[in-house]
């Protein structure tokens, strides 16, 4: 397929992009040739796209329950007994559902650990987005479950040679606390032998740390991993907010990557994450959402204005944090996290675009436009999404998108009975 956006502004130009396959493969002015769609970029502003590197994308279904707790009252006594309802289809309408929402708020692509993984597969498979699937291990349940994780996780390794480019797979071991001492050193074992992504929770809660220093000889969090060899650059660290200067030395020297997820860190009041610290450490820090259950939206609009706030009061006096430092973690860090050529537009990248209405109130005035989309911006002003050189939506307009909504509000209340 080929793609013409003419006359688009781009680094405060009005250029014309050409994408062919999955790539751009010219930026200029008035690109002749034939394209077997144009679209009219009069209006409209070109960015890269969003990289979400943490989620649940089902938990779309859980929107709004069990509000108010903090994270294991949440987690023990509300989430894990809803969640004992759900069946494979269950996982496929309500990941459809979420990225449906990642779609409409301009993300390309989501890190993902949650059941039924071959369900997330054929939901991202279907709607043409890109996506990190994670192969659940959690040691602290019971066999059967246990026996249900191993089952599904060997399915999707067997077919992992059928899937589109656009589909990762990853260990996902849940976290310290649910996974044992001899599960993590198999799984870096199999991450340096298969170089495979490790995907895990990392340092999310102050008891999370008083816990692990307890059982591991005064180890934090990280330093019991590293000690583990699971730490590398391959890893991805979801929340990581109580970190030690020595902690953050660590994930620095492995090239571990951090997923920053102000909103739902806030929601549950597990903590502020050193922003700035992390930073000028020289870690590799992207933004993630987690789920709608510990979140509510997918929205990486609010993940970035909330992170720079955040990032502003973490120390006195403010920290420096400019729009564009936030905005490239949310973008170019995602994909590169990922091994993705893509995050910038630029001639040879892989055509990962989205277009935003310059006439949307809140892009107006256009002193700054990497500051409107950090401060101002929300979902409203994304007009068009490009995956992988396919218009995933255009005008607003996601093919199938009222269908989705209607199965996947059916399903939700048929999970949590009212």
């Amino acid at each position: 397929m080929s793609i013409l956006i003419k006359s688009v502004l781009l680094d405060n130009k009005n250029v014309d992009i050409a994408i062919d396959g999955n790539r751009i493969t010219k930026i200029g002015a008035d690109i002749a040739g034939t394209f077997d769609t144009v679209i009219d970029g009069k209006g409209k502003l070109a960015l890269p796209p969003f990289y979400n590197t943490h989620g649940h994308a089902a938990m779309s279904l859980f929107r709004g329950l069990a509000d108010n707790l903090e994270l294991f009252d949440w987690l023990y006594n509300h989430i894990w007994p809803a969640e004992e309802n759900l069946t494979e289809e269950s996982v496929y309408l309500g990941s459809k559902l979420a990225i449906l929402e990642m779609i409409k708020t301009g993300t390309v692509f989501f890190n993902d650990m949650y059941f039924y993984p071959q369900a997330t597969i054929r939901a991202a498979e279907e709607m043409g987005i890109r996506a990190m699937v994670g192969m659940i291990s959690a040691d602290r349940v019971s066999p059967e479950k246990q026996k249900f994780y191993h089952s599904h996780n060997q399915m999707i390794w067997e077919q992992r040679n059928d899937f589109s480019s656009r589909i990762q797979l990853a260990f996902s071991p849940h976290a310290i606390y649910t996974v044992r001492e001899d599960t993590l050193r198999n799984l870096a074992e199999r991450t340096a032998a298969e170089r495979v992504a490790i995907h895990i929770h990392l340092s999310e809660t102050q008891k999370e740390v008083e816990d692990c220093k307890k059982e591991h000889n005064g180890l934090s969090p990280v330093q019991y991993l590293d000690q583990l060899g699971v730490l590398t650059d391959q890893t991805l660290c979801a929340h990581s907010i109580h970190l030690s200067d020595e902690d953050i030395e660590i994930l620095k020297e492995r090239k571990s990557i951090l997923s920053y997820m102000p909103c739902s860190n806030y929601k549950l009041s597990s903590g502020k994450f050193r922003f700035r610290k992390t930073m000028d450490s020289g870690c590799r820090v992207t933004f993630g959402t987690d789920g709608c259950a510990s979140n509510d939206t997918l929205s990486m609009f609010d993940e970035m204005k909330f992170g720079a706030f955040s990032a502003r009061n973490e120390q006195t006096p403010p920290a420096p944090c400019s729009a564009k430092e936030i905005f490239t973690c949310a973008t170019r860090n995602g994909a590169e996290a990922f091994g993705l050529d893509a995050g910038e537009i630029k001639e040879g990248k892989l055509a990962d675009i989205m277009l935003i209405d310059l006439d949307h109130p809140m892009m107006v005035a256009d002193h700054d436009l990497i500051s409107n989309m950090v401060y101002s911006a929300d979902s409203s002003c994304v007009d068009t999404v490009i995956c992988d050189g396919n218009i995933l939506m255009q005008n607003r307009i996601v093919p199938g998108e009222k269908e989705i909504i209607c199965q996947a509000r059916a399903e939700a209340r048929r999970l949590v009975k009212r």
